[in-house]
């Protein structure tokens, strides 16, 4: 199993709007491409949010292969789809991780 995990930070503004838009939106477009089998939003604690909230969204991917296809043929379509959205209201560290037990 491999984790491909967004951690986003969200200017205060927009935040309630912007996660109606993740878990109604964009996250459904995302597993519908057939790369991952499930998400989970998770809210990171004890940080400074004075500016706004930061989540994590892990999407699970049975494979390595399954991952890389949807960085090959979907993630600039749905990165753009969300910048243009957004513009600059949020910032976005991407990484990668093997479930080893």
């Amino acid at each position: 199993m491999f984790i491909y995990n967004v951690t986003i930070k969200v200017r205060a503004d927009i935040a309630i709007e912007w996660l109606n838009w993740l878990n109604n939106e964009h996250i459904p477009e995302i597993i519908n491409t057939g790369c991952f089998i499930e998400a989970a939003v998770l809210k990171l604690l004890e940080i400074d949010d004075s500016e706004g909230p930061t989540y994590a969204v892990q999407y699970k991917a049975e494979s390595k292969a399954a991952y890389n296809l949807y960085i090959e043929r979907h993630a600039n379509v749905l990165r753009q789809k969300s910048f243009e959205k957004w513009g600059d209201a949020f910032i976005a560290f991407r990484s990668v991780m093997q479930v080893i037990n």
